[in-house]
């Protein structure tokens, strides 16, 4: 495919098109584009998330290589760049031109313009070097016939001199030969000059050393035996020269360097190392892959002694199997390996060990990733692994005084307390209308004329007294009795009235329905609420922490954990990188300052590290943190040596009879769990009995409710004694009474008044509803009679 492109904008669309096409091919662009324009493109390509970066390899036509590349833009080393260069550092003329320079140029100027660091010479571009080398192809042309002929040029320049300058003035029958030249083209032509073809002769015999290499032209005046210098663009963005190109030779491709496949030796295919050598292993420190043995009294420990955890057992494993000795050394940063152009070979820590051959092998628990295996080799995987989410663990929540109401949410209740009004006034309602609801009352009537029996006045005939009896309800179905009745339903009590009439009946069942379906559903969910003590955890899943700001997140920066989210492409791992790159102040240097950090956030810091950390750390006291939700990716740790290295093969071959033989497991179960210090499992399978403290509340109802009921009968008893006293006739006396007799009468009267008003306690005590008011006006009655009999 062929694309003309006009500027930045162009040429990163068409390379979304080509991602759309097939974003796992291979895809080669050649870019024939000011180097300007191809510097902007490279840097857009890598910055745009949506583009692959491994996939793409660019050729950069032209010599725009010979230019500008600042090492400090990381974009040119993330994505493979290869092109051509003209103008080779290392050649004599070169640095006879940039001392030169130097001493024109004020100082520090030239030295800003670096291509390879502060340490190499300043750049040039192929388009000022070609120049530079014309004129000076020019010079020795001119000088060679001058050295010939001194006076060559001197007869044309008087000649001009005497025609005034003008070619005009040259007659029409003036010999061509001596005819003076002629630049303007006005006339529709060009007056060839008399020297031309001499000086045109001397440029093509002139030989040069310039700082486009050695300039040399054929009969026709085509420069041969010129060199381009093919170069990659490394890691750290510095020009690496790959192969050279000749006109006469073509390709030649050199092997020494260290960013091709070729690089990668025979030693390397064929396993041959030796045995004899005492290998440099590089780690650091980081429980439990590696720790210093704690000293016992008189025990001296020198060398690999003085290590133990699981990268040391698996290097005595592997020492064994290859047949070497090995000595453990510490890297000297403290880092795993990431970019940095600030140090030598463009990688720090043990990756930069590597690269700059200062150690042979790194064991530790460094992730396998795509930008170290392009300057790094790894073994298989001898741990998989993922990346996991640390939190501190949420503290037990005890069942509250009311936690018999925790199986239910606060809007179920309110729903059911507006249930129960609502229901109530309808029983109320429906009960209304039905004729089966209404009943015929006959009301007791109290005998005024019966005669009093013969007492101690002589056989006075005193009347009766009436009895008011209160009205019997006609519908049993009250306002307080249909909450009444609802209330029973809901406790599953049994209640005095049933409503008769059908719509009342149907309103009562689907009432029971919903009742004994919420009772059940409250029942089953009780027994968990109060006999487990929950730890409500607030993030779940990487779902959760994304979507959520109460709880800040972090990772360790520029680690392999950091590096994947930058380069994935996942919608939810966009924005849990958007937010870790927009606040880099929570993430951490080191994972122990990270454990820290989550261990006193009380619940408010998460960590992303990698789950074989995660589990150790919960597994040691304080036992305070905990994993949640699943891995987020998928990857392992390898053992690393230098690109090239005999010993990649065989170990290869001892990582997988390892875990063939389940030595891996082994060694892993003796640093992770059998060593564990936290009780993980028990809190899980043990049931709790019932305390007070999960039941409290239902006592504290029960008493509140007997109190309650106290306190309403004693208003009851006190507005009771406020009703009309009972009256008889005689009351006030009666004519032509002896004075004894109305004595006698005024003390049966005040006793008779006694009797009612015992009655009436008596009665208020044992009354419990409005329908038994008629059975009260009864016993009233006969109450009354019996004290008239005494």
């Amino acid at each position: 495919m062929v694309k003309r492109i006009a500027n930045v904008t162009m040429a990163i669309e068409f390379l979304h098109t080509l991602e759309d096409l097939g974003r796992f091919s291979k895809k080669r662009i050649v870019l024939d584009c000011p180097a300007e324009m191809a510097k902007e493109i490279i840097v857009q390509h890598v910055r745009d998330i949506k583009l692959g970066r491994r996939t793409y390899h660019y050729l950069l036509s032209g010599l725009v290589m010979d230019n500008h590349w600042p090492s400090d833009v990381v974009e040119f080393g993330a994505i493979n760049i290869t092109g051509f260069r003209i103008v080779d550092s290392n050649r004599r003329a070169v640095r006879d031109f940039h001392d030169s320079r130097k001493r024109l140029e004020p100082s520090g100027q030239s030295q800003s313009q670096n291509a390879g660091g502060p340490n190499s010479l300043p750049a040039i571009s192929a388009q000022a070097a070609l120049m530079y080398d014309a004129v000076f192809v020019l010079v020795e042309a001119f000088n060679r016939i001058l050295r010939k002929k001194p006076d060559q040029f001197r007869s044309n320049h008087l000649q001009r001199r005497s025609h005034g300058g003008s070619s005009s003035s040259s007659a029409t029958g003036t010999n061509e030969s001596s005819a003076l030249l002629d630049c303007n083209t006005s006339k529709g032509w060009v007056t060839p000059w008399e020297q031309g073809e001499k000086i045109s002769r001397v440029l093509r015999k002139v030989e040069i050393d310039g700082l486009s290499g050695e300039i040399r032209f054929d009969e026709d005046g085509r420069r041969i035996n010129y060199t381009l210098h093919v170069v990659e663009m490394s890691v750290n963005s510095t020009l690496q020269q790959v192969a050279r190109w000749r006109d006469d030779a073509g390709l030649l491709p050199l092997h020494s360097h260290n960013y091709a496949s070729s690089s990668r030796s025979a030693s390397a295919s064929t396993g041959d190392y030796d045995r004899n050598h005492t290998y440099i292993v590089s780690s650091l420190l980081e429980e439990p892959y590696l720790s210093l043995k704690q000293y016992t009294y008189g025990e001296s420990l020198v060398g690999n002694d003085r290590f133990e955890g699981y990268c040391k057992d698996l290097a005595d494993m592997l020492a064994a199997q290859l047949g070497i000795k090995y000595e453990i050394r510490l890297v000297q940063d403290g880092n795993y390996g990431a970019e940095n152009q600030y140090a030598p070979g463009g990688w720090d820590g043990m990756v930069g060990e590597l690269v700059r051959k200062e150690a042979d092998i790194a064991i530790s628990a460094m992730t396998i990733t795509a930008e170290r295996e392009r300057v790094i080799d790894f073994s298989k995987p001898f741990m998989t692994l993922g990346i996991s989410i640390m939190i501190k663990k949420p503290v037990k929540q005890t069942p509250g005084v009311f936690s018999f109401l925790n199986p239910l949410s606060q809007e179920i209740w309110i729903s059911v307390i507006l249930s129960y009004v609502g229901v109530s006034f309808v029983l109320y309602f429906v009960t209304r209308f039905p004729p089966y609801e209404w009943r015929i009352v006959r009301r007791p009537q109290a005998d005024s004329t019966a005669q009093q029996p013969p007492g101690i006045i002589g056989g006075a005939t005193l009347s009766e007294p009436q009895v008011h009896v209160p009205p019997v309800p006609p519908n049993e179905f009250t306002m307080l009795n249909s909450f009444w009745y609802s209330l029973a339903a809901f406790m599953q009590q049994g209640c005095d009235i049933t409503p008769p009439s059908i719509a009342g009946r149907i309103a009562a069942a689907v009432w029971w329905f919903f009742t004994i379906i919420l009772i059940s559903s409250y029942t089953a969910n009780l027994a968990a609420f109060l006999t487990v003590e929950r730890m409500v955890a607030p993030i779940k899943t990487p779902e959760d922490l994304a979507m959520q700001t109460d709880v800040n997140y972090g990772t360790l920066l520029h680690g392999s954990t950091w590096e994947f989210f930058r380069r994935s492409q996942i919608g939810l791992h966009n924005k849990m990188w958007e937010y870790m790159n927009a606040n880099q102040h929570h993430s951490v240097h080191t994972y122990d300052e990270g454990i820290r950090r989550v261990r006193q956030s009380k619940g408010k810091y998460a960590l992303l590290v990698e789950s074989p950390k995660n589990e150790y750390v919960n597994a040691r006291p304080p036992c305070d943190t905990m994993k949640v939700g699943r891995n987020i990716d998928t990857k392992g740790f390898g053992v690393a040596t230098p690109i090239g290295s005999p010993l990649r093969k065989r170990l290869n071959e001892a990582v997988l009879t390892l875990k063939e033989n389940g030595e891996l497991l082994r060694i892993r179960n003796k640093w992770w769990f059998d060593k564990t210090e936290c009780n993980l499992d028990q809190e899980t399978s043990t049931p709790n009995e019932l305390s007070l403290s999960n039941v409290a509340g239902i006592y504290y109802i029960l008493i509140g409710g007997l109190l309650l009921a106290v306190i309403v009968a004693i208003v009851e008893f006190f507005c009771r004694n406020k009703t009309p006293q009972l009256k008889s006739p005689g009351s006030n006396g009666s004519a032509g009474g002896v004075p004894g007799m109305l004595g006698s009468s005024t003390y049966q009267r005040d006793s008779l008044s006694d009797a009612i008003m015992h009655s009436q306690a008596k009665l208020a005590m044992q009354a419990s509803s409005e329908y038994d008011e008629r059975l009260v006006g009864v016993e009233l009655a006969s109450n009354v009679r019996y004290q008239y009999s005494m």
